[in-house]
C-alpha cells in the first residue's frame, strides 16, 4: 500500500503544476474600417520650395494624407483603441523604441501611438533641413530642429495624452498625430484598412476609432477570456 500512496501523492503535485502553468489565453477583437461615399478630389501637394524634397518623388504626384486609401476604399490612418473598461493597472512601458521617419518631406507613420515613457526616434534622412514642432498640452510642447547633419533625435512622453499633432515649420505640408497611451491596447490601420488589437483580458469594452478629418466612432464589445470578435468601421465624408 505505501508505494501506491506514494505515486498518488505523486501525480497529485504533477497535476497541481499542469493546472498552475496552464496558460491563460487573451482576447482579441479585430476589423475592417472603410470609406463610404463619393470620394472628394484631393489637390497635389507642392514640394517646389524646397527642390530636394521635390527630387524625393521623381516627378510623382504626392496626395495629402488626409484620406489615404485602398483598392476598395479600406481607410488607413484610422487609430483603433481601447477606450474604457480596462482593469485599474499600471503597464509597464515597453523595451522597443517607436520610430517616425521624415522621409520624402513627410512623416512617416501619419498616424501612431506611442506608450508614456516609451523612446521614440525621430529621423531625418532627406539631407535638408527639418523641425519637428510637437503641440502637445499635457507633455511639454517641443520644437527642434533637424538641420541635414542632424539624423536622429528622441523624446519620451511622460503623460498620457490623446492625438496631438506634430509638423515642420519648414515645410508647411509635413504633418503627423500622436497619440500617448498608457496601455498597450492600440493600433492603426495600413491602407488594406485592417487592424488587431490581441491579448485584452476578459471583460467589457469600449473600442474608438478615430480619424483625423472623419472624428471618432465608438462600439461597445464583451470578450470571454480567448474569444476573438470582429468589429467594423464605416467612415463618410462629415457633413458641412
Amino acid at each position: 500500500m505505501k508505494p501506491k500512496k506514494q505515486i498518488f501523492m505523486v501525480t497529485t503535485s504533477i497535476l497541481a503544476l499542469v493546472l498552475v502553468a496552464w496558460p491563460v489565453h487573451g482576447a482579441t477583437i479585430k476589423g475592417l474600417s472603410k470609406y463610404e461615399g463619393e470620394l472628394p478630389k484631393l489637390k497635389p501637394l507642392t514640394m517646389s520650395a524646397d527642390p530636394i524634397c521635390e527630387s524625393h518623388h521623381h516627378g510623382k504626384e504626392v496626395l495629402p494624407e488626409v484620406l489615404v486609401l485602398g483598392a476598395n476604399q479600406e481607410l488607413a490612418n484610422v487609430f483603433v483603441y481601447v477606450k474604457s473598461g480596462l482593469p485599474a493597472k499600471d503597464f509597464p512601458a515597453p523595451q522597443g523604441e517607436v520610430v517616425i521617419t521624415q522621409e520624402g518631406c513627410q512623416y512617416k507613420p501619419h498616424v501612431l501611438g506611442v506608450r508614456t515613457g516609451q523612446t521614440v526616434k525621430i529621423l531625418n534622412p532627406d539631407g535638408t533641413l527639418h523641425n519637428v514642432h510637437g503641440v502637445s498640452k499635457k507633455n511639454p510642447e517641443f520644437n527642434l530642429a533637424m538641420p541635414k547633419f542632424r539624423t536622429e533625435i528622441t523624446k519620451v512622453f511622460d503623460q498620457e495624452e490623446f492625438m496631438f499633432p506634430l509638423k515642420c515649420d519648414v515645410h508647411p505640408w509635413m504633418g503627423a498625430w500622436i497619440s500617448v497611451m498608457k496601455h498597450p491596447y492600440f493600433a492603426t490601420t495600413g491602407t488594406d484598412g485592417l487592424y488587431q488589437i490581441a491579448d485584452l483580458p476578459a471583460g467589457t469594452y469600449e473600442i474608438e476609432a478615430w480619424h483625423e478629418r472623419m472624428g471618432a466612432q465608438t462600439q461597445t464589445v464583451t470578450l470571454a477570456e480567448g474569444e476573438t470578435k470582429e468589429i467594423n468601421f464605416n467612415f463618410s465624408k462629415p457633413s458641412k
